[in-house]
C-alpha cells in the first residue's frame, strides 16, 4: 500500500499562507522580523511578511535532510549566519514549511532565545512527532507532504540552448 501523501498546490499554498497570517494577526502578534528557515521556509516567510506588512526578513540556512527520509544526526546552521545583535529586543516570527521532527525549528528557536524580546513559530504543516509545538499552524498531518516547489526534479540545461548576448 502506497503511503498517504498530502499534496499542496501553489494555489493551495497561497490560501494557506493567508489563513496562517490571519491567525497570527487575530492573535495580536506583530513581528518585527520574519526569520525564514531555508529552503522551504523562504516561501512561507515571504508570504507571511507581505500579509503581515513586515518588511524585515532574515534568512537562516539549516542543513538537516539529505534526501527523502534521510537526515544528518542533528541539524546544522550554515554560513552566513545572522548576527544575534540584529535580533536584539525584537519580536521574531520563525517561518518554515513544515515542523516534521522539530529539530530544525528547535535549533533556530534556541539561537533566538536570549537575544530577542519574543520568538514564535509559524508553519504550514506540523506533525505530531515534532519536538517543537508551533504557536501558529495551518494544518496538522502525519502524511508525507508534496510541496509545489519540491515535487519536480531540478531543471537542467537543455542541449543546444544558447543564451542571446
Amino acid at each position: 500500500m502506497a503511503p498517504v501523501r498530502e499534496n499542496l498546490t501553489y494555489e493551495g499554498f497561497g490560501h494557506a499562507v493567508r489563513e496562517l497570517a490571519q491567525t497570527i494577526a487575530d492573535d495580536g502578534y506583530e513581528p518585527d522580523i520574519v526569520l525564514s528557515i531555508a529552503r522551504g521556509g523562504v516561501f512561507v516567510a515571504g508570504g507571511l511578511a507581505y500579509a503581515l506588512d513586515c518588511k524585515n526578513i532574515h534568512l537562516v540556512n539549516v542543513e538537516f535532510y539529505t534526501g527523502v527520509g534521510t537526515t544528518l544526526p542533528m541539524p546544522v546552521m550554515l554560513a552566513p549566519m545572522p548576527a544575534a545583535i540584529d535580533f536584539s529586543n525584537k519580536r521574531v516570527l520563525i517561518a518554515d514549511d513544515v515542523a516534521d521532527t522539530g529539530k530544525t525549528l528547535k535549533l533556530v528557536h534556541d539561537f533566538c532565545v536570549g537575544h530577542v524580546a519574543e520568538v514564535r513559530s509559524a508553519v504550514i504543516y506540523e506533525k505530531t512527532q515534532s519536538l517543537v509545538k508551533c504557536e501558529y499552524v495551518w494544518k496538522r498531518t502525519d502524511d508525507w507532504i508534496n510541496f509545489p516547489w519540491s515535487v519536480d526534479e531540478p531543471v537542467v540545461k537543455r542541449e543546444g540552448q544558447v543564451r542571446d548576448a
